[in-house]
């Protein structure tokens, strides 16, 4: 495996996107091999070290499973909204995991997302 971008390491792994994951090496919070990470655009090869995040290490890749969706009217196709309005991921509780929805449909729209 060759050398990546620890922050695209981190986000693959389905710790966090790589922007959250960027500000967690900034913060300190991640280790390679023991050794606080600081810098950004550090490369690794996630088979031979061993990268941890608060503590816990990254178990790899995430594994990717994709749904179908038809979004209803009312729900925003986002992951998250910082004014508290419902999203699409409101619809999946059930789902351990992580969620990215692709495709755009106003708030007021149905469709089919993925």
């Amino acid at each position: 495996m060759a050398e990546e971008r620890l922050q695209k390491i981190i986000s693959q792994a389905g710790i966090a996107s790589r922007r959250a994951a960027e500000k967690m090496i900034l913060e300190g919070r991640v280790r390679v091999d023991g050794k606080v990470v600081r810098e950004l655009g550090t490369k690794v090869n996630p088979a031979a070290y061993t990268i941890s995040v608060d503590g816990r290490p990254l178990k790899g890749e995430e594994q990717h499973v994709y749904l179908l969706l038809n979004k209803p009217k009312g729900y925003l196709s986002t992951a998250k909204d910082d004014r508290g309005r419902c999203t699409v991921l409101d619809l999946l509780p059930e789902v351990k995991e992580r969620v990215y929805p692709v495709g755009r449909l106003d708030n007021n729209t149905e469709g089919l997302l993925l």
